[in-house]
């Protein structure tokens, strides 16, 4: 499975992953082996490591989601790196495809999101309530970038980083992710996966202070591929 992974960008400090659809981040109580342990197999086997390799999760996507995924490579950067984000000195661009047009084509959604963690379901609010006081804020905007049929591809800024945030804002403005079954999709992709990509981080190094641009191919899928040359 390591000759299978993409690196998109490898320093002293970080390494970053383009992760496919249907992958974990970290381990959880699936057993399955997270995309971690392939990272500091890799890490183990190129440089030749003995022992246990360090590798700090920094973020995560959802399983059904692809795209950009960054670890830190040592303690010092996994520390800065998340405080960067944190701090929201992380700019993150998202591709979503929906199966509606959002109207207006571009805005900015503010909403309150509370997380169900036995059901591992989110819902947006308007605004929190007595009921719901540990509701989060969470800020993104969206533009379209591009339709072809019932497919409309919009590019996501999140400005928070809650969760499945732009999966249920999506949804709850009534353009709801191809295959996000959980959030409204009307049938789900036959890999399970869900037409969400991460498709670029972009902030300043946390040790070398030098800018940092990672971006990640879409997947290779016929959905994906309608929308390969836009930019």
């Amino acid at each position: 499975m390591n000759e299978g992974l993409q690196i998109l960008h490898e320093d002293n400090h970080l390494i970053a992953i383009n992760k496919p659809a249907g992958w974990l981040v970290q381990g959880d109580n699936t057993g399955d082996v997270p995309l971690s342990e392939y990272v500091k197999q890799y890490i183990k086997d190129r440089y030749n490591k003995p022992g246990d390799v360090f590798l700090g999760v920094i973020h995560r996507l959802d399983r059904p989601v692809s795209g950009v995924v960054i670890f830190a490579r040592t303690t010092k950067a996994l520390q800065r790196m998340n405080k960067l984000f944190a701090d929201r000195e992380v700019e993150k661009t998202y591709w979503a495809i929906v199966g509606e047009r959002p109207d207006p084509i571009s805005g900015h959604l503010t909403d309150y999101i509370v997380k169900d963690k036995k059901r591992n379901v989110a819902k947006a609010l308007d605004r929190p309530s007595n009921r719901n006081k540990d509701a989060k804020k969470a800020d993104l905007d969206y533009y379209l970038i591009g339709s072809i049929g019932d497919n409309h591809l919009l590019k996501v800024k999140p400005e928070t980083g809650r969760p499945h945030q732009i999966r249920v804002q999506l949804a709850k403005m009534g353009c709801s992710i191809r295959g996000d079954v959980k959030y409204g999709f009307s049938k789900v992709n036959q890999d399970a996966s869900i037409h969400l990509h991460s498709r670029s981080l972009s902030f300043i190094h946390p040790v070398k202070k030098e800018p940092v641009y990672i971006e990640a191919d879409l997947p290779d899928e016929q959905i994906w591929n309608l929308f390969k040359d836009v930019d």
